[in-house]
């Protein structure tokens, strides 16, 4: 049941909770340990739909994020750190231009980064986005700041066009995932209000993001 659970978030299920039967303390008692329902499993799995969802409905990963640190009180301020991880640029494919609407010679930025809400990494995120659809403003602050892309592009009043959403954890796995694991994969196209795509993303959630602070 739990594996069939599972299977709902590889297909874009937007479902935030998932139904259980109750089990009988006697039928517990009668199982062995290795094999018992695992209520942390399932609230795991219940926080992963959730925060998943969200995503998928949402046109601002960084707003949903934000707001998902401040819900689960990881950081006195709650608002995202953009942290660029050095390295080599990821080439666009000819599809990725494709999604983008640009030709060969169409410059293109990218961007690495790991999003962090206080100590908490949260997700890690690569970006292209097209610096010719953006403000010069915008293009500098992406260049010599830590903001995060989202609240940079918020004056383009943006939507977000999902593309695929990957499962990495499930609840069968062996190990409860801890503050390092992936979770889960999403890759969306960004558009402005007037449908002009500017920016995909390929954004990897961290088990970081199951924590639950003190405040």
């Amino acid at each position: 049941m739990r594996a069939e659970r599972g299977k709902r978030i590889a297909v874009l299920a937007l479902a935030a909770s998932v139904g259980g039967a109750a089990v009988a303390p006697a039928a517990l008692a009668e199982e062995p340990a290795a094999i018992r329902p695992s209520d942390a499993r399932a609230g795991t799995e219940r926080l992963i739909e959730t925060l998943s969802a969200r995503l998928l409905a949402a046109h601002s990963a960084t707003a949903v994020l934000e707001a998902w640190c401040a819900e689960r009180g990881l950081a006195i301020d709650p608002h995202l750190t953009a942290v660029r991880v050095p390295g080599p640029d990821k080439p666009l494919s000819g599809i990725q231009r494709e999604r983008l609407a640009i030709g060969p010679d169409e410059p293109i930025r990218y961007r690495r980064v790991r999003l962090t809400c206080g100590e908490h990494v949260l997700s890690e995120a690569d970006n292209w986005y097209v610096p010719g659809r953006l403000t010069p403003e915008m293009n500098q602050v992406l260049d010599t700041t830590q903001t995060p892309f989202g609240r940079v592009v918020h004056p383009l009043a943006p939507s977000r066009r999902n593309l695929s959403l990957k499962t990495l954890w499930t609840p069968t796995d062996l190990e409860m995932p801890g503050p390092e694991k992936k979770l889960f994969y999403v890759e969306a196209v960004l558009s402005t209000a007037a449908g002009v795509p500017f920016c995909e993303v390929a954004e990897t959630y961290t088990g970081a993001v199951l924590a639950r602070g003190e405040r």
